[in-house]
């Protein structure tokens, strides 16, 4: 009888410890299901000048939000001067590429100016902080040199862009940067289309007040405001590294005007220059680019 109590005392210890072991191992698992989020938010950086490069590297981050199902929605974080028109216009495809299938919200850091600007005009919020400067929608060129005398030229028009050719192709670009503005944030601004062309940078608080922008507030806010924008209650932040720079500077800035750096690459050339997708274009009677291939 000693015998029979004592193996079923054994056995209820047994039973017990081996419950406890268990429970132990299924807890984390328990754990993380009960806080596994919903989904998560992509933070893509926008940063530097921006360049066939730099936007390559963007695109390619869009792209993998687009196709990755565990993200749900994108903030870019903005940080850029601008750049050339055509890596704009690149840029700002990319965007609303990845806006027409989830939530884009752009968060501006110290500057999200031109091209920058232009780029992430199908954002469906701006978020800046009262110090970030934001506008300058404008379009610079450089003029073109005179053709050498000893230049031969397959064509009357083979690279040889005249100073009244070059403005009639910064005034088309001009037109439809602001008309791009306009289609995107018209029904936000206190400023006139007017006002807009004349590619005035504006502080962060000078933005939002006028429609530039939207809300002040921290990177973190926007990532609240896309996830919310997308249906989630509970998720994970997955922020892409930053384009590492290489030893080449390519741009500078000079009292917040970008310097293109001469002498790399394409030393003199002027490449052709794709015109924005938006606006009021006029192509009647325009030499748009006379590439000297």
């Amino acid at each position: 009888m000693a015998f029979d109590t004592d193996s079923k005392t054994a056995a209820y210890v047994v039973a017990v410890v081996a419950a406890i072991v268990v429970s132990a191992a299924l807890a984390p698992v328990v754990w993380d299901y009960g806080t596994r989020s919903e989904g998560s938010v992509a933070v893509v950086p926008i940063t530097g000048f921006v360049s066939s490069s730099s936007v390559d590297s963007v695109a390619d981050d869009l792209r993998e939000a687009r196709e990755n199902e565990s993200i749900d929605a994108v903030v870019l974080k903005v940080d850029s001067p601008g750049g050339s028109a055509a890596a704009s216009e690149r840029l700002y495809l990319a965007v609303q590429r990845t806006a027409q299938e989830m939530p884009v919200v752009a968060s501006v850091q110290s500057m999200g100016a031109s091209g920058a600007y232009y780029g992430m005009l199908p954002a469906e919020r701006v978020y800046v902080t009262p110090a970030s400067m934001v506008g300058s929608v404008g379009v610079r060129g450089t003029v073109p040199p005179p053709a050498p005398g000893y230049e031969i030229r397959s064509g009357p028009d083979k690279a040889s862009g005249t100073m009244d050719q070059r403005r009639e192709q910064i005034e088309t670009l001009q037109r439809a940067f602001v008309g791009t503005v306009m289609k995107h944030r018209g029904d936000d601004l206190s400023i006139s289309r007017e006002q807009v062309a004349h590619a005035k940078v504006y502080t962060g608080a000078r933005a939002v007040d006028n429609g530039m922008a939207d809300r002040i507030g921290p990177l973190s806010e926007a990532v609240d405001d896309a996830a919310s924008m997308a249906g989630l209650a509970d998720y994970d932040v997955v922020e892409k590294e930053q384009p590492r720079r290489g030893g080449i500077i390519l741009a500078s800035t000079e009292n917040e005007t970008v310097v293109v750096e001469p002498g790399i690459g394409y030393r003199g050339v002027d490449t052709t220059r794709l015109l924005m997708v938006h606006g009021e274009v006029n192509l009647d009677g325009e030499v748009i680019a006379n590439a000297s291939a």
